[in-house]
């Protein structure tokens, strides 16, 4: 009887130090954010002896991708993943990876995010949530359904948006902003509901748009993030080896997602091109134009956002 107690309590202890969290994300389980989130879940699993689970929930089955930094926040779910610029209503700084053409490249793209991190820190704080890490999408291009020489070519078109930013370029192009989140692009495209969009190639691929759309060009117009992030108390509670583990993980994570990101966008521009669309450089003029409306965005978006702007794209500009 004594040893089948023992067993009973040993039993009993161990349940209670495993803990379980549920991560929700609006992508795709095939997305390599999604599959990135997925090792980083498996190896704080496997470094905390399981004292810490994280299940992955993709594709909207928790919570839809514009409710889940809600969500996390007010403890309804432990942990999610969002595109940073979906809240710039909440976190206007959020949005500074989306003005156009101010990144260039991924190298440009880490520069801009060590300068963003700390004050996405000091928000996501006063809301009771703790960012692990961040990582971009492929540059943004943009996909039409026929040639473009000019911005008057989208003049009367409708173009899909997913974030402010992105109806704000829609509405300086002369088009018409159509919010559709990535997973129904390809059912957009088939409702002709949408004609042209400003997306990565790997949002091309994994929708199959060369059916609709039969034309790409590289602008490379920014690095939009992905940031996973946690409930502040429901990592707090956590024991101080399982918080190192989560941590020393995100930061793996982050390295493997930029990584990625990198791989990811060389190989879905060359499956674009297997794919028999145009994959182009726009032309001279459309580029300078481009640059012009990039220009303009910037200066509304310092004016709106205010000193942290400053915080931000000071250093960025000076001190290479």
């Amino acid at each position: 009887m004594k040893w089948f107690l023992l067993v009973a309590l040993a039993a009993a202890s161990v349940a209670h130090a495993q803990t379980r969290w549920q991560l929700a994300t609006g992508y795709r389980a095939e997305s390599f954010h999604t599959q990135n989130i997925a090792q980083f879940a498996a190896e704080v699993e496997q470094a905390t002896a399981g004292a810490l689970r994280i299940d992955v929930r993709p594709d909207n089955t928790l919570f839809k991708l514009a409710d889940i930094r809600q969500a996390v926040q007010e403890g309804q779910v432990e942990a999610g993943e969002s595109i940073m610029t979906s809240m710039v209503d909440e976190v206007p700084i959020a949005g500074a990876d989306a003005i156009p053409f101010v990144v260039h490249s991924y190298a440009d793209a880490r520069r801009l995010w060590q300068l963003q991190r700390p004050l996405i820190e000091k928000h996501f704080a006063v809301r009771g949530l703790r960012p692990l890490y961040a990582v971009p999408w492929p540059p943004q291009g943009l996909f039409t359904g026929s040639p473009v020489r000019s911005a008057a070519d989208f003049k009367g078109t409708r173009m899909r948006t997913y974030n402010q930013s992105t109806r704000r370029i829609a509405q300086m192009l002369g088009a018409t902003p159509v919010d559709v989140p990535m997973v129904e692009v390809n059912r957009a495209l088939a409702r002709r509901e949408m004609d042209n969009m400003i997306t990565s190639a790997v949002t091309g691929v994994e929708n199959r748009v060369w059916g609709q759309i039969g034309f790409y060009y590289g602008i490379n117009a920014w690095f939009p993030k992905n940031i996973v992030f946690v409930n502040a108390r429901a990592f707090d509670a956590l024991p101080t080896p399982v918080r190192e583990a989560v941590v020393q993980a995100a930061t793996r994570a982050e390295a493997r997602g930029w990584a990625l990101s990198e791989a990811v966008a060389s190989d879905s521009t060359r499956e674009l091109q297997r794919q028999g669309m145009r994959v182009e450089r726009a032309p001279a003029a459309f580029e300078a134009e481009l640059r012009r409306l990039g220009e303009k965005f910037s200066r509304e978006w310092v004016q709106s956002v205010g000193n942290e702007a400053n915080v931000i794209f000071v250093p960025y500009y000076f001190q290479r």
